[in-house]
């Protein structure tokens, strides 16, 4: 596992498997600085897709990735989402153009459809499609959709990714929705890659950690990373903690400590509902 690790998405672009997640920040005008420089931060260190939502903060969060990305909008490849209670025809592209005000840019390089709502699936992406044609976003995909609802998406399209929450305590997607998905050459975009950190005071992944000299932090993204068809999104606080995600990618897990993680946070042996923070 590489600095430069890429994952690619059906439309042949090749993002980094490692970028930054903005859910909860942007909402303490006492962090605004620090959050921004550790946005900066993770562009300098090679984290360039940055995650973020018209939800998060109810938009502020995005209003955050903009001024971070100000003079940079080249090096960041940006993920938004549409709420499904706007994910109609004209409430999409309304929202989008709203997203597009907050970020300061012409452009979302890929747009996400939040969470299936009431509006139907063709509907939502009619509205991602047009917005493609006329420039507004670089590529749509989904979020929190499992098999089946993917299933009920229009004949003959594919999003560039589903992103779900992943980690070792939900593994439940590994059971039938990753197989689907890299059926359909379909990324896995993972958020909440450690828990929110509830996972770190874990014994086992603990002791695995010291065994490498390394986080319990670094040892939950290694493990998400171990797959070529996943990009782990965490959220970093400060400068430090981005520079510690960023050296996730450097720890390489052994087959051993891959049976002991597993025997601590055992894989699904059946279908599980999908899990949504």
């Amino acid at each position: 596992m590489t600095a430069d690790r890429t994952v690619t998405f059906p439309s042949g672009k090749k993002v980094p498997a490692l970028g930054q997640g903005t859910w909860r920040m942007g909402d303490d005008p006492a962090r605004r600085s620090e959050e921004i420089a550790t946005l900066r931060r993770g562009l300098d260190l090679g984290m360039t897709v940055i995650d973020t939502a018209e939800m998060y903060g109810s938009g502020a969060a995005e209003e955050l990735v903009g001024e971070a990305m100000r003079g940079r909008r080249d090096d960041v490849f940006l993920v938004s989402k549409v709420l499904p209670s706007n994910a109609d025809r004209k409430g999409t592209a309304d929202a989008c153009r709203a997203s597009l005000r907050r970020l300061g840019t012409d452009r979302i390089d890929l747009y996400l459809l939040h969470w299936r709502g009431s509006v139907p699936l063709h509907e939502t992406v009619e509205a991602m499609e047009a917005l493609v044609s006329d420039g507004s976003i670089g590529a749509w995909g989904v979020s929190n959709l499992d098999v089946d609802d993917l299933a009920e998406l229009p004949d003959g399209v594919r999003p560039e990714t589903d992103q779900v929450l992943y980690n070792l305590a939900r593994r439940g997607p590994e059971y039938d929705l990753f197989p689907r998905c890299r059926e359909l050459a379909v990324p896995i975009m993972a958020y909440s890659p450690v828990e929110q950190g509830r996972l770190l005071g874990h014994r086992t992944l603990g002791a695995v950690a010291a065994g490498h000299g390394a986080s319990p932090a670094q040892v939950a993204l290694a493990w998400v990373l171990r797959r070529n068809d996943v990009i782990a999104i965490p959220k970093a606080s400060t400068t430090a903690h981005v520079e510690e995600n960023r050296a996730a990618l450097d720890l390489r897990l052994t087959d051993d400590d891959l049976r002991t993680l597993d025997e601590a946070f055992p894989p699904p042996p059946r279908k599980e509902p999908l899990d949504i923070l």
